[in-house]
């Protein structure tokens, strides 16, 4: 299937159409490990300024120390090693929109969350959230999709991804050979199954961000 490709412009006028007459908003953007769902969110925060926040999935991630008990710690970022309920929780009270959120944040330079990282406030109209689960339907994530209110899956050509997820784990510190394996590997089996969930998205494409493409 050939994947449309968006220009980021696009998606920020979508962004605050779907928060028209001042609502809140709850966009998702999902898609596998190395997509450039954080690249994109980082986009949308940019252009959308103060009316828009970001709560991501990763944030959710359990401690490596938990992971080390049960047994899970090679398989960091499956999706049994986050914290579910604790996502769907934080996303119920980002919906009540009648008080002030306080959401952690995923630390890669920690590779770990930090608590009361990201303050939601109840006047933002738009919250974006993304991760690599927000479409599956098990283990406790098909609780996620109906808290959002649209939900839009990145997926670039496949040789792009994982080159740009290599370069990602070489710069968070992985020597080249343990980034590649770990890209290849673990990533890979995550990323084929959050695949498995792109035809639940409202908009399945690739970014374009050259300012250029809009002359």
């Amino acid at each position: 299937m050939t994947v449309p490709t968006v220009h980021v412009d696009e998606l920020v006028e979508r962004a605050r159409q779907l928060a028209a007459g001042g609502r809140r908003v709850v966009l998702g953007i999902a898609g596998a490990p190395g997509a450039g769902k954080s690249v994109l969110s980082d986009a949308l925060l940019a252009a959308l300024g103060p009316d828009a926040v970001l709560v991501g999935m990763d944030a959710f991630h359990l401690a490596d120390a938990e992971l080390a008990r049960l047994g899970r710690g090679e398989r960091k970022g499956a999706p049994d090693t986050f914290d579910v309920d604790g996502y769907v929780a934080t996303l119920e009270r980002i919906r009540a929109r009648d008080r002030v959120v306080y959401a952690p944040v995923f630390d890669r330079s920690l590779e770990a969350a930090v608590a009361g990282s990201v303050r939601v406030d109840p006047q933002v109209p738009i919250v974006l959230t993304e991760g690599n689960y927000l479409l599956l339907d098990s283990g406790g994530w098909e609780r996620v999709r109906p808290r959002l209110d649209e939900v839009w899956f990145v997926q670039p050509d496949e040789a792009s991804r994982q080159r740009w997820l290599i370069a990602r784990h070489e710069s968070y510190g992985r020597d080249p050979a343990a980034a590649r394996a770990w890209a290849l590997g673990t990533d890979q089996r995550n990323a084929e199954l959050v695949q498995t969930t792109a035809h639940r998205a409202d908009r399945v494409f690739a970014v374009d961000y050259r300012r250029e493409s809009r002359a």
